[in-house]
């Protein structure tokens, strides 16, 4: 099993055995964080190798030219983007099937998606960008959670997938994951509250297994966070010399 250590610029590409599964991540990337909770949601045998996104080894470039994770690799087949990843998986592992059936519920939750997408871009905005520029971004960061919750409550359940978690919950989380831990460290403009329906969702979203087996440290993703601000991403905190 490779290590959980990041590999870097000038490292060897480790072994990959015929007919594994292996995932190219990094320990704290919501993206990737999303492909792990499907794998595990769908008990998929696979093994991870961690990547730094900083000085990207240069045998995972010929393997992805974005140099993005999460990326899938079985024999001679690679597999990259997120809601992508995902998607394969579920296609190819259908046990457990996270994707409803019905054409119309497919369309709209990656209308969802989108909505979301934005979101993403204007917490990281909101959360970079100087005091002056705040107000914009959390109003857009208002308008879109009101989307969010708008869609869940009409799922009519606790999850969006209605009564039982499905891939858009998998897909939305690892964002809220993060906010939850922000949230009791650093004072952010906007509550949960709010949203008496996402509320409960973050709050339903630890019963499930996967989540449970994919959780971040908070304390480390904090620590990490730290040093990705300074502008050096520390993809290994945490980590002993033999993990």
């Amino acid at each position: 099993m490779p290590t959980q250590q990041s590999f870097a610029t000038g490292s060897a590409c480790p072994d990959l055995e015929g007919g594994t599964l292996r995932v190219y991540s990094m320990r704290f990337c919501p993206y990737a964080q999303r492909a792990l909770l499907v794998l595990t949601h769908k008990n998929i045998p696979h093994e991870v190798v961690n990547i730094n996104l900083k000085n990207k080894p240069e045998w995972f470039l010929q393997k992805n030219p974005l140099g993005r994770v999460p990326t899938l690799e079985k024999d001679d087949r690679i597999v990259y983007e997120s809601a992508i990843c995902c998607d394969y998986l579920d296609q190819v592992y259908p046990d457990n099937k996270l994707t409803p059936d019905d054409p119309y519920r497919q369309a709209r939750d990656k209308m969802t998606v989108e909505v979301f997408s934005q979101f993403v871009s204007d917490f990281q905005k909101m959360m970079s960008s100087p005091p002056q520029e705040k107000p914009e971004s959390l109003q857009k960061i208002k308008n879109n959670l009101s989307e969010l919750e708008s869609s869940l409550t009409a799922r009519q359940g606790a999850y969006f997938g209605g009564n039982a978690v499905q891939m858009l919950d998998f897909l939305l989380w690892p964002w809220f994951e993060r906010i939850l831990i922000f949230a009791k460290v650093v004072p952010l403009t906007f509550s949960l509250e709010d949203y008496p329906a996402l509320c409960e969702w973050t709050k339903k979203m630890p019963e499930c297994p996967a989540v449970q087996k994919c959780r971040l440290d908070p304390q480390q993703f904090l620590e990490f966070y730290k040093s990705t601000k300074a502008g050096a991403p520390d993809y290994d905190v945490g980590l002993g010399k033999d993990s």
